[in-house]
């Protein structure tokens, strides 16, 4: 057995968020933690200045997560702050709104060694880019999602539909929350690419796969980030780029 298979395996990120063509809020939020190897996106939706409170408290809650060197662990760890989260946003809206609706998506990676674990609520993405081949590893928690995945409409249907907005889960949406989990391995060279919907709305796969190809994780975010604005950007655009580099022995 080679020593190449025990090469750690470094993780450089970067982001770029941007408020879009539209809107006047950025109701988007992200958040780097390499330290705990944790990053994540968040969308916050519930009308102006209501969004941007609901993906700030996400941000927040996972901000305050301690590291720990089991996967088990740290998952509950990001669990545990995701329900406080939820509560969180369900407390402000009952004060603040008077139970108006508001909420977040969340999509995260976490990484452990060789093993990438992929927790989301809502239609913000995870994208892995292995060699030159882009793959999804969430799955959208919405109408049309739901309605494609039992053979309703086909993917070119679901490109366009009405109802590609409304989704099914959101951190504040319900008392109770249900969170997806996606594990998965990791190796040297992968790429992946965390987003709100403002981008995935405005830049093809093509485009996607081409720009995450670059070397630098800052340059990728940038032109992805320029891209979507150019093709008019209907909505908050937020994105982290994170490369897995050989690392030293």
């Amino acid at each position: 057995m080679s020593n190449t298979e025990f090469r750690p395996i470094d993780w450089i990120g970067a982001s770029a968020t941007d408020v879009g063509t539209v809107r006047e809020v950025n109701e988007d939020a992200v958040i780097l933690r390499p330290e705990i190897g944790m990053w994540a996106v968040a969308d916050g939706m519930g009308g102006h200045e209501v969004g941007d409170i609901a993906s700030a408290k996400v941000v927040e809650a996972l901000a305050g997560v301690e590291n720990h060197e089991l996967l088990s662990d740290i998952v509950d760890a990001i669990d545990d702050a995701l329900i406080s989260a939820n509560e969180g946003i369900l407390e402000y809206s009952r004060e603040q709104l008077d139970n108006a609706s508001m909420g977040s998506t969340l999509v995260s990676l976490i990484v452990r060694g060789r093993v990438g674990i992929c927790i989301w609520v809502g239609d913000s993405r995870l994208y892995r880019l292995r060699g030159g081949v882009l793959t999804q590893l969430s799955r959208d928690h919405s109408q049309v999602e739901e309605m494609l995945q039992m053979g309703l409409l086909t993917p070119e249907q679901a490109e366009n539909h009405p109802d590609s907005h409304v989704i099914t889960r959101a951190i504040g949406g319900e008392d109770e929350l249900f969170i997806d989990i996606n594990i998965f391995s990791l190796q040297i060279g992968d790429s992946f690419l965390l987003c709100s919907d403002g981008l995935y709305n405005a830049v093809n796969i093509e485009d996607m796969e081409q720009n995450l190809l670059l070397r630098n994780p800052q340059q990728v975010c940038d032109q992805l980030l320029t891209l979507a604005l150019e093709n008019s950007a209907r909505d908050n655009v937020s994105l982290i780029v994170i490369k897995g580099e050989a690392g030293k022995l």
